[in-house]
């Protein structure tokens, strides 16, 4: 199980190796995504707090990534963070997610992204439930529900 050492570890020194790669031009992006989308996945953004489809979303199954499918987080490990974005204490799988070092903001944070194809999904943080405390912070717009 992951925790938040190992999330750490592997922002700083590299990823899993995920299970496949897709790689797009930024023509085929635009061309497959909406706006909202684009903006979030590809130029990370994120989007305003309670405003995201999933936010208050209960209902049982799967999330993918919007951009190439690949299954990110079961509904299982999703909680009401108080936070106004959907929040998860664990991954799908663990190489299917990626951890890069982000100090936009003037803070340091661990951004999420999809091992995949790269889209900028949100952050991790350390103060999820247990057994991981971990807090997967991730943009409605950067999901697909299965």
């Amino acid at each position: 199980m992951i925790n938040w050492n190992k999330v750490l570890q592997l922002a700083e020194t590299g990823n899993l190796t995920p299970p496949r790669r897709l790689e797009k031009t930024d023509a085929e992006w635009r061309a497959q995504l909406s706006m909202e989308q684009y903006r979030i996945t590809r130029a990370h953004g994120t989007e305003r707090p309670w405003s995201g489809e999933y936010c208050e979303a209960h209902d049982p199954g799967l999330y993918a990534c919007v951009c190439c499918g690949v299954e990110l987080f079961d509904s299982r490990q999703k909680f009401d963070s108080g936070t106004g974005w959907p929040s998860f204490s664990q991954p799908a799988a663990e190489n299917v997610i990626q951890y890069r070092v982000d100090t936009s903001f003037g803070m340091k944070r661990v951004e999420v992204c999809c091992n995949v194809c790269d889209a900028h999904l949100g952050h991790v943080f350390p103060d999820g439930p247990p057994p991981t405390r971990l807090r997967y912070c991730i943009n409605s717009a950067a999901l697909k529900k299965l």
